[in-house]
């Protein structure tokens, strides 16, 4: 009952022990205790109950019933970290038991051997346990003998020998009240399938585990391990992290396993590296080595060893003794049959080549890249990105290219099983190495137009494809529309002063629910279906238009200025310095949209003059006299390109990438030129252009005061010509696809424009922050305007500061003019700017707004 009801069987064993009763009894009643604490409590107390269990079943002289205990005991003394007196305790409980009880504790048994890292005696002890407990009927240890079977299958890399495990320890789960162990076998699942590379499926499949356990009201630690190495591989390295030190703290709380612990200190450091923090990565996994080599688990303490090498690696602590400690990590991993090792020679042959000793380094990468030809994706991204340092030793830029194009396309595939666009653009971050090589690789060989080929190779990939439509998920549309609710009461609460920790706890709660669900979605779009090329590109451009390409190399920017049917490179500042700058611009912008700042007007024009010379150095000086096009990397994206002095007269948009800029260009307006105006609440101005707007159209749809309601906003969205939307916009940068416009009802989330089967052709937003994004993986934006383009909207005007109100007014009505005369949202834009008052406050508001796209 402890694993189906554990809550029940806990008051049961106390109640028998409270009615005094005979020694056999009591000693099932102190192992049922004992598990109680040992899995969901105190350990200290369960070793406690598991001894006395252990001296009632001797006084009873039932050597059954202390065979049974001593496996019990055994496991609480390796979970305590005393792994020598646990397997003493399994010696003799094997010694003691015999037929079918010898069998449940030989179970027990293999399963501390996965604990402690030995996977082969574990699988020797369940060949020995399985064929006992099927022929004695005994479905529930049989189930969980094939479960652990499955498991140990997993940490070998047998992943279609643990999915058979699964599937028929699962059909016996079936036939039992387990609820404990349903909910194990879920997870097992959720860890199977993100062995075998399905993160959605992982994810769906670790929640409905949790939930299973919550109505069971036991911890679950095991699952918090699970979850990080998920969330790891997503690319969310910071919330794995959160997770394992909240576990950490959870476990400590209640005297929790230190094997346990252990294990989550490893999963800590682990998502720490990948966070960029290596100096907490290191603190978590030596204090993991050292609990690991406490508990004799050499498997664990060798993948502990290996973190703490690769933080110490990321901190800049490369060294001689690093590639020996490498080296012999990964020899051990090999040994073990670890699926980790090609990692671990990776590492050895990273830090040699560092190191100049590139006779050292061909002998690890060339064990690493062994890996490349099979296994789970990000096993043979490992093995093509040691093909590609070795062909980059070896001075062959041919090789580097296609072992970087081959790595690429393993990612690529991986990419588009994930269905949530947050998902595919933090795994973008695990092919970052691979973009840098080959970009570095394509600078002299194939001239400026292979370096554009391989720029665009892994930027913004995300647009590459619609993200997939969310199903029609009853509890996600109700999380939305609770969503909603909530946070249009925390707003109104905030707006009256007052305070509302307990709305806002229910938000972030709705959010947490609707990004979960939203995360398992499965992809079912293949991409582009071709390749990026230039000649395209070049004629589309034709001879008027240039498009700016910045590329980062090295931490310089390098610009391609493609145009009149040629590539052409340019070297301008560096990305630190011009990342400061654009800030000190956003400063000066949220200054100027309050009147009384016209002093500060001449100093951010001088930052724009120092902006043109770091992003756009002496190719400033060969735009010629027409539109650009500016392709800026991620971490550029809030740069105000009007400011330029390059640009200040002249029609610029902006596109994420070149290939978007294309499928923008190439993407046909809706048959019936259909237009929606939207008034959103609360501002200051109440959106006055949109009544003057209304008669300008012939027949527009106009939603305002109570119309403007998510739901009736969204239909109204969907396949329209032209839309503006005048609203409050809110920027989310901690959870981007959360960034919202304020409707009547409440916030209008990216997650709700992914919901449209097509968005508006052109789009303007005359609202605050609309055009901010999230840099993430190698060179992805989340946000607003980047929702819109894979959905087949075209051309967006957003704002990437905050403005004057009412100095949007005619600025819009200006845009509005242009547009209504035929002119693309670019053209309009630069016209309304010129057009403005030439005061401070119009001219900043004027440089605050970007055309995105191509309409």
């Amino acid at each position: 009952m402890v694993f189906a009801a554990p809550g029940e069987a806990l008051a049961g064993a106390e109640e028998v022990l409270a009615a005094d009763p005979a020694p056999l009894r009591a000693s099932v009643a102190h192992q049922v205790i004992g598990i109680w604490q040992r899995d969901f409590g105190d350990l200290r107390l369960a070793l406690a109950h598991l001894r006395r269990a252990r001296d009632l079943a001797a006084r009873a002289d039932s050597a059954e019933r202390e065979a049974d205990v001593l496996a019990t005991l055994g496991v609480a003394l390796v979970h305590a970290g005393r792994t020598r007196q646990g397997l003493a305790a399994f010696e003799r409980g094997v010694a003691r038991g015999a037929g079918h009880t010898r069998a449940r504790v030989l179970y027990r048994r293999a399963y501390v051997w996965w604990v402690l890292g030995r996977h082969r005696e574990a699988l020797e002890d369940v060949r020995r346990a399985v064929p006992v407990l099927r022929q004695a009927d005994d479905v529930i240890w049989t189930a969980r003998a094939l479960t652990l079977r499955a498991t140990v299958h997993l940490a070998l890399g047998a992943v279609e020998r643990a999915d058979a495990d699964f599937t028929a320890a699962e059909a016996l789960w079936d036939t039992t009240g387990q609820e404990h162990d349903k909910a194990d076998a879920v997870e097992s699942r959720g860890l199977a399938a993100f062995r075998s590379g399905d993160i959605p499926a992982a994810l769906r499949l670790l929640d409905e585990a949790e939930e299973r356990y919550a109505k069971l009201g036991t911890p679950t630690f095991m699952l918090n391990i699970r979850r990080c190495e998920v969330l790891m591989a997503a690319g969310l390295a910071p919330e794995a992290l959160a997770e394992a030190d909240g576990a950490i703290a959870a476990l400590d709380g209640i005297g929790g396993q230190s094997t346990r612990k252990a294990e989550l200190l490893l999963a800590a450091a682990r998502a720490a590296r990948l966070a960029g923090d290596p100096q907490t990565a290191i603190a978590r996994a030596a204090v993991a080595v050292r609990l690991f080599a406490g508990q004799r688990r050499t498997w664990w303490e060798t993948h502990a060893r290996l973190v703490l090498i690769e933080a110490r690696v990321a901190a800049g602590r490369g060294s001689g003794r690093l590639v020996a400690h490498a080296a012999a990590v990964a020899a051990k991993l090999a040994s073990f049959g670890a699926p980790a090792a090609p990692e671990a020679s990776l590492l050895a042959g990273r830090v040699a080549l560092g190191l100049g000793w590139t006779a050292d380094a061909e002998r690890h990468l060339a064990v690493a890249a062994r890996s490349r030809r099979s296994g789970p994706p990000p096993a043979r991204v490992t093995g093509w990105v040691a093909q590609a340092l070795r062909a980059q030793a070896a001075g062959s830029a041919r090789g580097v290219l296609e072992a970087c194009r081959r790595g690429l396309d393993v990612l690529d595939e991986h990419r588009m099983t994930l269905g949530a666009s947050e998902l595919r653009a933090r795994a973008t971050a695990q092919g970052a190495e691979l973009a840098a090589l080959a970009q570095r690789a394509s600078l002299v060989p194939g001239g400026p137009r292979r370096l554009l080929v391989w720029s665009e190779r892994w930027r913004a990939t995300v647009l590459s494809a619609p993200p997939t439509r969310p199903p029609a998920d009853p509890a996600l549309l109700s999380g939305l529309t609770a969503f909603r609710e909530i946070a249009a009461r925390a707003e109104a609460a905030r707006m009256e002063g007052r305070p509302v920790p307990a709305l806002e706890r229910e938000q972030r709660r709705l959010e947490r629910e609707i990004r979960s669900r939203t995360l398992h979605m499965r992809g079912d779009a293949s991409g582009d279906g071709h390749r990026f090329e230039p000649g395209r590109l070049l004629e589309r451009l034709g001879d008027g238009t240039r498009l700016v390409e910045l590329a980062v190399l090295d931490g310089r920017v390098h610009v391609l200025l493609c145009g009149q049917g040629r590539v052409r490179r340019f070297e301008a500042g560096l990305l630190a310095d011009a990342e400061k700058e654009a800030e000190h611009v956003q400063a000066g912008l949220r200054r100027l949209a309050h009147p009384g700042a016209e002093a500060r007007l001449p100093v951010v024009e001088a930052a724009g003059r120092r902006l043109e010379e770091l992003l756009l150095g002496p190719a400033a000086g060969h735009l010629g006299a027409g539109p650009v096009v500016v392709v800026p990397p991620g971490r550029l994206h809030r740069v105000p390109w009007a400011l330029l002095p390059s640009m200040r007269d002249r029609v610029v948009s902006v596109s994420p990438s070149a290939s978007s800029w294309l499928r923008a260009r190439e993407t046909a307006p809706p048959p019936d030129g259909r237009q929606v105006l939207v008034r959103g609440p609360g501002l200051a101005t109440r959106g006055a252009e949109v009544p003057e707007l209304a008669g300008r159209y012939a027949a527009p749809t106009v939603l305002e005061d109570d119309d403007a309601r998510v739901t009736r906003v969204l239909e109204e969205l969907d396949g329209a010509a032209l839309a503006h939307i005048a609203a409050h916009g809110t920027f989310r940068a901690d959870s981007p696809l959360f960034s919202a416009l304020r409707m009547a009802d409440g916030p209008l989330i990216v997650h709700d424009f992914e919901r449209l089967a097509r968005s508006p052709y052109r789009i303007i937003l005359s609202c605050c922050d609309t055009a901010r994004f999230a840099s993430v993986g190698a060179d992805e934006l989340l946000g607003l305007v980047t929702a819109l383009l894979p959905l087949g909207t075209a051309g967006v005007v957003a704002c990437s500061a905050p403005v004057n109100d009412a100095a949007v007014v005619p600025l819009m009505l200006a845009l509005h003019k242009g547009v209504g005369a035929g002119l693309s949202l670019a053209e309009a834009l630069r016209d309304a700017r010129a057009a403005m008052p030439g005061d401070a406050v119009h001219q900043a508001t004027g440089w605050a707004f970007s055309a995105f796209g191509a309409a």
